[in-house]
């Protein structure tokens, strides 16, 4: 039998700085299709067309205990790509003890902060929601996606899936 890889341990990198000891969460972008029905004449139902990345976005949400800086001079940057952020993770299997290297390189900005609730002699928590232009998911060194929204590119496993638009669009 086989066991899963579990994150076992994590950190959070705000543009190169390190935030270990301080990241407590971290929720990685969902990747979402806009998916519509179709059903043309002939067909005995409806086949979902693929119209590209949901319009929900790229959403990483983190948690970080106590006050910072960093991440708070940050917020409002004008540019869609100005935050730059990565997720290290390190999964393990536990029926071999085999550990493989996750990464998320992340682009974007932040969109909300919520200073949680301030209470004396309490835990402070704060959460940062970062709207994301450019995703890239990396594990044991080989790139699984990338998704660059700003420069139409979309890759999974090597495959360039928009190769063909951007030709067909002169790009």
């Amino acid at each position: 039998m086989a066991m899963p890889r579990k994150l076992k341990n994590m950190n959070v990198y705000n543009d190169a700085n390190s935030y270990q000891g301080l990241a407590k969460t971290a929720t990685l972008p969902d990747l979402a299709r806009k998916m519509e029905a179709w059903r043309g004449a002939g067909m005995d139902g409806p086949v979902k067309a693929d119209m590209g990345h949901s319009d929900d976005g790229l959403q990483f949400e983190w948690t970080i205990g106590g006050m910072d800086l960093i991440s708070i001079r940050q917020y409002g940057v004008t540019n869609a790509s100005g935050v730059p952020l990565r997720f290290a993770g390190a999964y393990q299997r536990d029926d071999t003890g085999e550990v493989s290297v996750v990464e998320v390189i992340l682009r974007g900005r932040h969109e909300s902060y919520s200073f949680g609730d301030a209470e004396p002699g309490e835990d402070t928590e704060h959460t940062i929601t970062t709207t994301c232009t450019y995703y890239k998911l990396i594990v044991d060194g080989n790139v699984e996606v990338e998704i660059d929204l700003l420069g139409m590119v979309f890759m999974v496993n090597g495959v360039d899936r928009l190769a063909e638009q951007r030709a067909a669009i002169g790009l």
